[in-house]
């Protein structure tokens, strides 16, 4: 049965993995990594869990699979995506014209 809004919207979500910013946390803090892991049933995960590649946030069904992963052109395209910092807010308001006023202008 299709999805609701069409065919396609399905694979969309299906496809979907954690966006950049994310990763980044992922990357910066153990601890929000285990948060995220901590929510998935490991029985409902290819190869029960074992074998999660972080810079792409996919699960993987074997070592061989996970290990094939990293030699591929998708993982390295992931890897040079994560080098760059992501945008902080401060800096999507000033792009926008928006900053704070902190007193110290003229009156």
């Amino acid at each position: 049965m299709p999805a609701i809004r069409g065919t396609k919207s399905k694979k969309k979500t299906r496809r979907f993995t954690r966006n950049i910013d994310q990763i980044h946390a992922d990357l910066g803090s153990e601890n929000h990594l285990k948060q995220y892991t901590d929510t998935k049933a490991t029985e409902d995960l290819p190869g029960l869990g074992e074998w999660y590649c972080v810079e792409c946030a996919k699960w993987y069904e074997s070592e061989a699979n996970f290990e094939a992963h990293k030699k591929g052109k998708g993982h390295k395209r992931r890897l040079k995506q994560l080098k760059e910092e992501p945008y902080s807010q401060k800096e999507a308001d000033a792009a926008i014209g928006l900053w704070t006023d902190n007193g110290k202008g003229s009156t």
